[in-house]
């Protein structure tokens, strides 16, 4: 079969778009004009969500294998620890990864470029896109190979996953709206020793800047990320000598070698449109914003996922045209909420002045050291960082409330003890699931549609999580809620999807 999909940027977007449309069993090229994965990088923690995601390609235990399991924060002023929070399993009960990992971009890519061989699939390295056209049916691409000649290609659909500086985006001449931090971040991958050389993620404040200490497992060292000193950043090079006495006073480390350093400013950008016609924007590509939080990658690989299954869907006519209309509604409403509530962390940490320095080194320990103290504080802040409250209502895709739970809704994590209800979304198919008992009728109904039908447990478990018993569940491919009615409604079940045109997979 011939390639239907040009993924340009061999990132962790572009790697995971590539992963999950083979599984998919579609044919696709990946290009990157490095001549080599990443060696360096600034992403580093990887959420829950994210894992869920992995989950469903039976990677996820691998990924933790690999990473560090942050068991708690510590927030230090000066050095001294002034607020604990207990990270391991904060997120209990409400995803089979109740805990934030850390897990450095460049090993994350070996990882998933391992997986990819294992389908066939590399990337072709030292090879550009420079011009592309497209048509009702097609994009022509022109890309530049490792030999320098020029090789031309018709396309199905092309999927900009080329980061910031996104060619695909420039060339389709879009508004990137936004702009740019003054302040220039640094970060370091360095041996170091002393309290806040831990499993822990630190954040080290003081009157004047910032410092974030993370563990690295493949290096046995450290990265350090924080913000270059006001009278440092004229200088044409900065070195890591430049920030370490800020480094040193934040965090009271003892630097005892620096592996890796670099400098680089922070965006805050929303691509206008993240669909044009056969062509996608992805991850960096469509939005970049502060790293405070640790969703920039994440964010990356969950429009890869929701993109990958809507193109496989089309591309194998298992759902009309119009779903991958549904990509851009979804994603950019994330991309514009999360680039909003960044922008208002990062102006907070870094707000200059008196009140910049009070409001650092006394009003947010103070507030912190309180907060963390209550259970629910620590779970709403695992259910925003985890990525695990994202969803889409608002798209066409999502149809009725049952029992509060939405249609665009995450679907809840129920563990049964042996077993949970995540398992079957390993299929990366829509099913239905009903918490209880389905009539006959029902039950004949779905099968004659062919979409898988799955009756798990009612009990207190799946009560607590919101499921209503004896309800019906429409699951996307991508675990997320299509359609829910509290009857078992088969006329009406059957009707939402002639109207989106889905077919179960082969």
């Amino acid at each position: 079969m011939e390639t239907q999909v040009l993924i340009v940027g061999a990132g962790p977007t572009g790697l995971v778009l590539a992963l999950w449309l083979t599984h998919f069993g579609i044919p696709l090229r990946i290009i990157d004009k490095d001549d080599g994965p990443g060696e360096t990088s600034r992403a580093m923690g990887v959420q829950a969500r994210t894992l869920e995601f992995y989950q469903q390609l039976g990677i996820a235990q691998e990924v933790i294998s690999k990473g560090i399991n942050a068991n708690a924060f510590r927030l230090r002023i000066k050095g001294e620890v002034k607020a604990v929070g207990i990270l391991h399993d904060m997120g209990k009960g409400l995803s089979p990864f109740p805990f934030m990992l850390t897990f450095p971009q460049d090993d994350h890519e070996k990882l998933l470029l391992e997986h990819l061989s294992k389908f066939g699939v590399t990337v072709e390295r030292k090879t550009e896109l420079i011009s592309f056209t497209q048509s009702v049916s097609s994009v022509q691409a022109t890309l530049k190979t490792p030999s320098g000649g020029m090789e031309t290609m018709d396309v199905p659909y092309l999927c900009g996953c080329d980061g910031a500086r996104s060619t695909v985006r420039t060339n389709l001449k879009l508004d990137f709206h936004g702009g740019t931090y003054s302040q220039i971040f640094y970060v370091a991958d360095a041996k170091v020793t002393g309290d806040a050389a831990s499993g822990d993620l630190q954040l080290c404040l003081s009157e004047q800047d910032f410092c974030m200490v993370l563990p690295v497992r493949s290096s046995g060292t450290f990265r350090l990320i924080g913000i270059v000193p006001r009278d440092k950043e004229q200088q044409e090079k900065i070195v890591f000598k430049d920030v370490a006495d800020a480094v040193i006073r934040d965090t009271l480390l003892k630097i005892e070698e620096v592996n890796w350093f670099s400098t680089y400013h922070v965006h805050h950008r929303v691509a206008k449109q993240f669909r044009v016609a056969r062509i996608f924007l992805s991850g960096d590509a469509a939005h970049i914003h502060s790293p405070l939080g640790a969703q920039g990658m994440n964010t990356g690989i969950a429009d890869a996922i929701n993109l990958a299954w809507k193109i496989a869907a089309v591309t194998q006519q298992r759902a009309a045209p119009a779903l991958l209309d549904t990509y851009e509604i979804e994603r950019k409403a994330f991309a514009l909420k999360l680039v909003s509530t960044t922008d208002k962390m990062f102006q907070i940490m870094t707000t200059g002045g008196t009140f910049g320095k009070y409001w650092r080194t006394k009003i947010f320990p103070f507030i912190i050291s309180h907060l963390l103290r209550f259970e629910g504080v620590r779970r709403f802040f695992f259910k925003t960082i985890s990525q695990i409250e994202i969803n889409y209502r608002q798209s066409p895709l999502s149809r009725n409330v049952v029992n509060k739970m939405h249609g665009g809704d995450r679907l809840p994590w129920v563990d049964y003890g042996s077993s949970d209800n995540f398992t079957s979304l390993q299929t990366l198919d829509w099913q239905v699931h009903i918490y209880g008992a389905a009539t006959k009728e029902f039950e004949e109904a779905v099968r004659g549609t062919g979409i898988r039908l799955n009756v798990l447990p009612a009990n207190d478990r799946s009560d607590a999580a919101g499921l209503l018993a004896n309800a019906v569940y429409l699951i996307r491919p991508d675990g997320y809620l299509g359609f829910v009615s509290e009857t078992q409604d088969a006329e009406k079940l059957k009707s939402y999807l002639a109207e989106h045109q889905i077919a179960a997979r082969k």
